[in-house]
């Protein structure tokens, strides 16, 4: 089945948050080097930033941002991996793959490379079955199918949006977890992708993470952590609640499980606690509220949906700090900036143009 060229290579960007010199893409060099990758520096702008030869890339910097979003760069977080989604803005691919530069290739039980990003492709290309759980998992995967008693009515599923990816090695613990367990890697590879059901609310990681753009590119906003946020750490999360909420309500798909990545460096826990702290609190809140969230008929689209979302947390949440004020006006401005690079007709932003390489 395998052709010449690699599955969606016009169609899919790279997207890599990064503060250091991306050595760690020679060992992704067989999987990788065919795509266009979007780099997004954080931190210091006048760093240089090296990217092995023979890839096909553009990076972006704080001072880029700035001078593509004017004003509304301030939705984009500074000295935080949130710095991200502003890949996702730019790019004009319709699906999106994004990896953090700690984490590696890995290996499945036989010893084999896994190409993460090809079974990321095979999670979005297949439908995903929200409305009724199937017990061997993804029906939809070689050697599976739907189970006795699965309604033939759903068996169409509905289509896949997100496919969140695991990780070998370091597990993706939060501060007060690894403080008490610094030694406990995750050594258990469980062959298997499913269908997050609707109505439930996961823990999405940002680190191993593909998704239909063209389908749910606008409610991927990480939100507002890092430099002069009182929160950090909580990006990929809150982007995952605000996604899960709008796939429901659109019947869109969300798939967890496979690929594996390697996750080669455990982040230090107590400077994670610091970040974390606020959140570990205000999550018993915040979920509550994204369990309970619910939208109007009329919100058809990913951004009305994520505008109307903005109000609510806005209701809603203000009242457990004055942050959450603060992160609605940025979700909205997100969506406002989003709007403005990606024009609803076929017109794309020519502006936008970091350091092609």
């Amino acid at each position: 089945m395998a052709g010449v060229t690699p599955l969606l290579k016009d169609e899919l960007d790279i997207v890599i948050p990064t503060i250091r010199n991306l050595d760690f893409l020679e060992m992704w060099r067989p999987f990788f080097e065919p795509y266009h990758l979007i780099i997004v520096q954080d931190g210091d702008p006048s760093k240089v930033i090296k990217v092995p030869e023979g890839f096909d890339y553009e990076l972006y910097n704080r001072n880029d941002i700035n001078r593509i979003l004017g004003p509304k760069a301030s939705c984009i977080s500074f000295k935080d991996s949130a710095c991200r989604c502003f890949g996702y803005m730019v790019s004009k691919k319709k699906y999106i793959y994004t990896i953090d530069d700690d984490c590696f290739v890995a290996k499945d039980p036989t010893g084999k490379d896994i190409n993460a990003l090809e079974q990321h492709i095979k999670n979005l290309l297949s439908p995903s079955t929200p409305l009724f759980f199937n017990t061997l998992y993804d029906p939809y995967r070689e050697g599976a199918d739907f189970v006795r008693g699965y309604p033939f009515s759903l068996r169409e599923g509905v289509p896949t949006a997100v496919s969140h990816g695991l990780w070998l090695n370091i597990p993706d613990y939060d501060a007060p977890t690894q403080l008490v367990k610094p030694r406990e890697r995750n050594t258990r590879y469980v062959d298997a992708v499913m269908t997050i059901p609707k109505g439930t609310i996961f823990p999405m990681c940002g680190m191993n993470l593909g998704f239909n753009r063209d389908l749910i590119g606008p409610a991927m906003y990480f939100g507002l952590m890092g430099d002069g946020q009182p929160i950090g750490r909580y990006d990929d999360m809150w982007a995952g609640w605000c996604t899960k909420v709008i796939c429901d309500h659109l019947n869109l798909g969300v798939k967890t499980g496979l690929p594996y990545i390697w996750h080669s460096k455990a982040s230090n826990p107590f400077v994670n606690l610091k970040k974390e702290y606020k959140g570990i609190y205000w999550q018993e809140e915040i979920i509550p509220f994204f369990q309970a969230a619910t939208l109007p008929t009329e919100c058809t689209t990913v951004q009305q949906c994520y505008i109307e979302l903005a109000k609510q947390v806005k209701t809603k949440l203000s009242a457990v700090d004055p942050y959450f004020t603060k992160l609605a006006d940025a979700m909205v401005m997100w969506i406002e900036a989003w709007d403005e690079l990606n024009p609803s007709g076929d017109e794309s932003a020519k502006l936008v143009n970091g350091s092609a390489k």
